[in-house]
């Protein structure tokens, strides 16, 4: 079962995500940023690193694609209320294919403690070989 994390920038809820995808051994989590409100989207992603002076690693606009270096003020918070901190987090993602938030860089045992499916996952893929 998938936890769902809120996404906050700069205080305000943007999001949540349930952190599908994961490369344990790089302490990495990353999944679809659910947006009710469709709030998310080229435009303001584009907008807000423009004010906020984040650097993008992709922006193409003719196709609505972009994706961020770290966004400091881009908090993802676990149902228990706890702020999940890395080395960087990033946005990326697409007008029409939707946007997936990255935490990299997340300690052990930490990362084991909260994303234990994830590891679970990892380990089995080896358990054979």
């Amino acid at each position: 079962m998938n936890k769902a994390y809120m996404i906050k920038l700069r205080g305000e809820i943007i999001g949540k995500t349930n952190f599908e995808k994961a490369d344990p051994p790089m302490g990495v989590v990353f999944g679809e940023i659910i947006d009710s409100d469709k709030v998310v989207n080229y435009e303001f992603i584009k907008a807000f690193c423009q004010v906020n002076n984040i650097e993008l690693v992709e922006d193409y606009p003719r196709d609505e694609l972009i994706s961020t270096r770290t966004i400091e003020q881009l908090e993802i918070i676990s149902p228990e209320g706890l702020i999940i901190k890395g080395l960087g987090n990033q946005i990326s993602g697409m007008n029409s294919e939707g946007f997936e938030v990255m935490i990299e860089g997340i300690s052990y045992p930490f990362y084991e403690e909260e994303f234990p499916n994830h590891v679970k996952e990892y380990e089995e893929r080896f358990k054979d070989k």
